[in-house]
């Protein structure tokens, strides 16, 4: 255990949140998405997990190390419901409960269409699988900088 660190926070998950740029973006996905597939894919090419949680339970932990970037309108974005793009399911509303919480404001999460989502998540740093087992519970953001300390 670290002292302010997330127990959720496993090593390989705190080796690719440090490793990621400014930019780099990271996938949070459900149990149901294709998470081995297009992990190896991606720049990091292996799978990482946050086994036993939720998405949003596991976003609490990486957002209380990742900032999302402030350069960028849309730093989280979420897979849309195929045939209902605007509906926002439980899953997404709390997801943006946490992503307010840890901005210390309100960031809206944007929408992208399920197979462009795909295409995104292979050109990502990394891929987070959890055991979400609602539907569309899966997750883009994007990492932002640290300001320097006075």
């Amino acid at each position: 255990m670290l002292k302010s660190i997330h127990p959720l926070l496993n090593a390989d998950v705190l080796y690719a949140l440090r490793a990621m740029g400014h930019g780099d973006e990271l996938v949070l996905c459900d149990a149901n998405f294709p998470a081995d597939s297009v992990a190896r894919q991606t720049t990091l090419g292996r799978l990482l997990r946050i086994d036993g949680v939720g998405t949003t339970e596991a976003a609490r932990a990486i957002l209380s190390v990742l900032p999302l970037d402030e350069a960028v309108d849309e730093p989280a974005r979420r897979m849309e419901i195929m045939g209902q793009p605007s509906e926002i399911p439980p899953v997404q509303q709390e997801m943006q409960r946490e992503i307010d919480a840890a901005e210390g404001r309100v960031r809206p999460l944007a929408s992208i269409e399920r197979f462009a989502f795909y295409e995104a998540a292979r050109r990502a740093y990394c891929v987070i699988a959890t055991g979400e087992r609602r539907f569309y519970g899966c997750f883009i953001f994007k990492k932002g900088v640290l300001a320097p300390q006075d």
